[in-house]
């Protein structure tokens, strides 16, 4: 049994960089509501709380009875949970004079503990809250403070390994809080630090054989990162009972249905491939709306799938690339959310199919999944391959699509990456696409005024895409691919860059 953290969320916008940083020391943990978790087993090691936009002192507040987990496990309160461990003890939480925010110098104090050993007296941290303890339980050991706040860190001495930090470890700015986490976990949890690439796959390949048997599974393939990790884990769990579906919709990469095919030969799967792109088109034709757009694909997607997958008629499975932040996204602290996203697979499974669901990744995050790749020895031009969105170049083309618009996105799109790839800039971004803009503008080439087509290019750094930079390109190397994209694509004739970050902008324009 995998040794694991339990995170309780609190609403806090950091919650997934708790989890993140928890398991980038090789400790697994999961997220779960404060008010929507499993009773903990004897695989919980320890219990993180989050921080969290209330005020403990709201009428409403997220509320929880902490009994159970300080008598049961060492506990770590960030910031809301540092401050309900004080309250809920007989402490005091007051509003602060003055909200802080941003950098701050954590001070230790009282006896050497375990929590910030190892930690210079003097470390930068990172606040973020509107509230201050301003009177500690009894039996409470101040062990940092900061030049604002008096109680910056805490030990609960009734009970065993229980602390309280007002500031966020997890964040880049708190120069040291790897090394908090590290203490927490390791010195305090007793954790061994199991939760590897190599133990994952073991794990995963164990459980995908004991849940599907000899059953045959079915699974789509996008070519994407994901799906292509699932495929490989469940290839060397059942093998050929393994029946892979890639639908083309038109909407792909330039000749990415022939070059994804042409590497999952060499991966040895067993892949049903399937050109649908008139089927799609047909159905696409005089649709502008991008909700619509995407619900048209989602249901032709479905549609040609089903028919294919009655061709196997062994197989009692579907399998999914849904990852975590899918997962985590798909219930909010205030219990499960009634709604899920609809570009996301969580339980997506169409109902007239009758076939159970398998999400070998669904622990993962999307980092993880490429280090189980790399471990499973996915080809580099598929494991560091940007993220596409589900609905393809449809959103990516501003209004309706035709066939033209296609061609012309593909063209463009194809020089842009590969004049990325050509001067090592393709690596250093987390996703990178070209946008054709339903603008047409005047330009000159040669002798003769021009009415063409306006393309956007948008280059993002992220780690889930939940929150995304616009990467500073080179001025030089943007001229080149705007020279390149002119020059070669017949029907545009200006290129602009998209430089807003996400929020308040998206990723992609539809």
């Amino acid at each position: 049994m995998t040794e694991k953290i339990l995170i309780l969320d609190f609403g806090s916008q950091y919650t997934q960089l708790i989890a993140r940083r928890v398991r980038e020391l090789n400790v697994y943990c999961e997220i779960h509501p404060y008010n929507h978790y499993p009773a903990p087993d004897a695989s919980v090691k320890g219990v993180i709380l989050s921080g969290g936009p209330s005020s403990v002192n709201d009428t409403d507040a997220p509320d929880l009875d902490l009994q159970p987990f300080l008598q049961g496990f060492p506990t770590l309160g960030v910031c809301y949970g540092a401050q309900l461990m004080a309250k809920k003890g007989g402490g005091e939480v007051s509003k602060s004079a003055h909200r802080e925010y941003g950098r701050a110098t954590l001070v230790q104090c009282g006896e050497p503990n375990a929590l910030l050993d190892g930690l210079s007296y003097e470390s930068q941290v990172w606040m973020s809250h509107a509230d201050t303890i301003t009177r500690l339980p009894e039996g409470t050991t101040i062990i940092g403070t900061t030049q604002a706040i008096p109680v910056a860190a805490f030990r609960l001495d009734a009970y065993n390994h229980a602390y309280g930090i007002q500031f966020h470890p997890e964040v880049y700015h708190s120069t040291e809080g790897k090394e908090l986490l590290h203490n927490f976990l390791f010195k305090i949890c007793g954790c061994t630090g199991d939760w590897t690439p190599g133990h994952f796959i073991d794990e995963s390949v164990e459980t995908i054989r004991r849940q599907v048997g000899s059953d045959a599974v079915i699974l789509g393939l996008s070519g994407g990162v994901d799906s292509s990790v699932a495929a490989l884990l469940l290839h060397k769990a059942i093998g050929q009972k393994l029946h892979c579906i890639f639908i083309n919709n038109g909407l792909l990469r330039k000749n990415e249905y022939e070059e994804v095919q042409e590497a999952y030969r060499e991966l040895n799967l067993n892949v049903h491939a399937v050109d649908a792109s008139e089927q799609f088109y047909s159905e696409l034709h005089g649709v502008s709306d991008p909700e619509t757009k995407r619900k048209i694909i989602g249901r032709v997607f479905v549609e040609v799938f089903q028919q294919e997958a009655k061709k196997i008629p062994d197989a009692k499975w579907l399998a999914q690339g849904t990852i975590y932040p899918d997962v985590i996204e798909s219930v909010s602290v205030k219990g499960p959310s009634a709604t899920i996203k609809s570009h996301h697979n969580v339980g997506g499974l169409p109902e007239s199919l009758h076939l159970g669901i398998v999400e070998p990744l669904r622990s993962l995050f999307k980092d993880e999944v490429r280090r189980v790749g790399a471990a499973l020895n996915l080809p580099a031009n598929i494991l560091h391959r940007h993220p596409f969105p589900g609905p393809g170049l449809a959103i990516r083309i501003i209004g309706e699509i035709t066939k033209d618009k296609i061609k012309l996105l593909q063209d463009a799109d194809a020089i842009y990456i590969g004049k990325l790839k050509e001067h090592g800039w393709y690596d250093q971004i987390w996703q990178a696409g070209t946008i054709l803009t339903p603008i047409q503008s005047v330009g000159v080439m040669g002798d003769e005024r021009t009415y063409e087509n306006v393309v956007a290019l948008r280059a993002v750094t992220s780690t889930d895409g939940m929150t995304a930079d616009w990467v500073h390109i080179p001025y030089e190397l943007l001229a080149e691919i705007s020279n390149a994209i002119i020059n070669q694509t017949k029907g545009i004739n200006r290129v602009v860059y998209d430089i807003s970050s996400k929020p308040p902008a998206t990723i992609e324009w539809e």
